[in-house]
């Protein structure tokens, strides 16, 4: 099946349920950017270290990946970065518009898979920011080889990722509070389900996930030429069960080093 078309389509649709990952900033939040007070989150609660980025934004070429929904992209913009936001939803994409043509904003949306950048040429990105998002498709150090390649030497890539942690238990139990552990690593949704449930889930328009290791998430910046420089970790503020035992998100900032 088409992934891609099925996690456009499911986020399409968390667009129009108001999906708390589709909600665009604020003006307040766009005006505090403009005058330099600005964060922005790759993963849940915890904001991006301010050292993680430049002194100045000005001028920068920042391409916002799988980042659609008006919540970096404008910040960042309002900064003064030249932004390029890229999602595979086209109502993700649309939010940023709104934000942009409501603020006076300059960004470009272009409407793309993460895995495949073949609208954007060699070295174009002085910073690539990446909140949660890998987890919906399934090779991921396929994703840090097209960050790598569009990426100029010494650029920066910030990414948010799930923990593989997460995705062990039973999830509708652990929304009950039990915490039960079923699934192995990696796997995918629809290796949690009954076959005769599969086709139903699919038809119903959900996302598809997939639950990666963390040697995909960190080896595979490394083999595609990064080295970490920053790590943070994250979770559900405190609405989940697991919150009370592990964090479920993590964060790193890594540096592009060109080897000839």
């Amino acid at each position: 099946m088409d992934t891609t078309q099925q996690n456009s389509n499911a986020w399409d649709k968390k667009v129009e349920e108001g999906s708390r990952y589709t909600k665009s900033v604020s003006s307040e939040v766009i005006e505090k950017s403009k005058s330099g007070e600005w964060e922005i989150t790759v993963t849940t609660v915890k904001p991006v270290p301010r050292n993680w980025f430049p002194n100045s934004l000005e001028g920068l070429h920042i391409l916002c990946l799988a980042s659609g929904g008006g919540q970096q992209a404008p910040v960042l913009a309002a900064a003064g970065a030249n932004v390029t936001v890229t999602d595979i939803s086209k109502k993700q994409l649309e939010q940023d518009e709104k934000v942009a043509k409501r603020e006076g904003l300059a960004l470009t949306t272009v409407q793309g898979d993460m895995s495949d950048l073949r609208d954007f040429d060699d070295e174009s990105f002085d910073m690539v920011v990446n909140p949660v998002s890998n987890l919906f498709v399934k090779d991921v150090p396929l994703v840090y080889k097209e960050i790598s390649r569009v990426l100029k030497d010494k650029g920066i890539l910030i990414v948010g990722f799930t923990n593989p942690l997460l995705w062990i238990f039973d999830d509708n139990q652990e929304r009950k509070g039990v915490l039960d552990v079923k699934h192995s690593i990696p796997s995918s949704t629809l290796d949690y389900l009954p076959e005769k449930e599969v086709q139903d889930y699919i038809d119903s328009n959900q996302t598809i996930e997939y639950a990666h290791t963390l040697e995909d998430q960190i080896q595979g910046q490394m083999d595609a030429g990064f080295v970490l420089t920053g790590f943070y970790e994250d979770d559900f503020g405190g609405t989940r069960i697991l919150d009370r035992h592990i964090k479920t998100f993590m964060a790193t900032r890594a540096i592009k080093i060109k080897v000839d």
